[in-house]
């Protein structure tokens, strides 16, 4: 499948990317409607994080990971996906 305009090329996994986007915006929508706030803890970094903040730790750790994985093994990047996904859960979890 190849939808082709004339400023982007959207390819399969491209399409799948924003898809996966788009769920997680509605996961994360419907758990803020069901359990608001997300109530503050203080985790191993031993200051309070809310939802929101483990989010962004997340994320911006997994920005790492991945430019790490670009840098010292290359561009085959489903390795980093999984150890991004792992180190996310470990956010969720422990921070």
């Amino acid at each position: 499948m190849n939808l082709n305009f004339s400023w982007m090329a959207w390819t399969w996994p491209t399409a799948a990317f924003f898809i996966v986007i788009a769920l997680m915006l509605v996961g994360m929508g419907v758990w803020e409607y069901v359990s608001p706030g997300g109530n503050p803890r203080v985790g191993v970094l031993r200051f309070e994080t809310t939802r929101g903040d483990r989010l962004f730790v997340s994320l911006l750790g997994s920005a790492f990971i991945h430019l790490a994985w670009l840098g010292l093994v290359g561009p085959n990047l489903w390795w980093a996906l999984a150890l991004s996904v792992i180190y996310a859960v470990g956010v969720f979890r422990y921070v």
